[in-house]
C-alpha cells in the first residue's frame, strides 16, 4: 500500500478492481478546501485512458507487474506466436490481446509482453521499428508542393505515408506512437 502523495509517472496500482498505470498526475492546493490529485491513468486491462481525482489521504495497492522480452514469430490467422528467447517457451496471443499493436509486427521483432499474477495484459512495442519498403509509387516530376508524401506498404502489410524520395526497397523508420514515417534507416 502506498499514499497517493507518493505517486509518480509510470506507477502501475489496483484501484476499484482493475490494473492502472499513471501517465501523468497533478497534485492541486486549492485556496480553500482540502489538496487533492488529478492523474491521467491508462487502465492495462482495457488500453482506455481516464482521468481521475482522488482525495490525498486515500491509500492504493501496487500492482506488481513483470516484463518478458519474447520475440514474434509468426501468424496463424487471428493468432500470433510469440518465443520466450531464455526459456523458448512459445506463447500465442490473439488479436483481441494485441489490439492494435497487431499491425506494428514484422517476424523477429522483439518486444515485451506484460504480466500481472500469470494474467497477460499486452504487449509493449519499441517506440521505432524499422521496416523493409516492399511497394511505393515512383515520385512524380513536379510535385514539389511542401511535405508532398506518397503511401508506401512495408514488408508485413502496413501502409504508411511516406516523403517522395523514398523509393521501393529501402528501408525506413516508423514510430509505434502514431503510425507515421520517421526517417530512413
Amino acid at each position: 500500500m502506498f499514499n497517493i502523495n507518493d505517486i509518480k509517472n509510470g506507477m502501475t496500482f489496483i484501484f476499484e478492481g482493475n490494473i492502472y498505470v499513471v501517465l501523468e498526475f497533478l497534485h492541486v492546493k486549492p485556496g480553500k478546501g482540502a489538496a487533492f490529485v488529478k492523474a491521467k491513468l491508462k487502465n492495462l486491462r482495457t488500453g482506455s485512458i481516464v482521468e481521475k481525482t482522488f482525495n490525498t489521504s486515500i491509500k492504493l495497492e501496487k500492482a506488481m507487474i513483470s516484463k518478458q522480452g519474447m520475440q514474434y514469430l509468426y501468424a496463424t490467422g487471428d493468432t500470433y506466436n510469440f518465443m520466450n528467447m531464455q526459456t523458448f517457451e512459445q506463447m500465442d496471443l490473439t488479436n483481441e490481446q494485441l489490439g492494435e499493436d497487431a499491425k506494428y509486427l514484422k517476424e523477429g521483432l522483439n518486444v515485451d509482453v506484460t504480466f500481472y499474477e500469470g494474467e497477460m495484459l499486452g504487449i509493449t512495442l519499441p517506440e521505432k521499428i524499422e521496416y523493409l519498403v516492399t511497394e511505393t509509387e515512383p515520385a512524380v516530376k513536379g510535385n514539389t508542393t511542401n511535405n508532398a508524401q506518397k503511401d508506401a506498404t512495408m514488408e508485413n502489410g502496413l501502409k504508411v505515408r511516406v516523403p517522395l524520395f523514398i523509393n521501393q526497397g529501402e528501408k525506413i523508420i516508423v514510430s509505434t506512437k502514431d503510425g507515421k514515417y520517421d526517417s530512413r534507416a
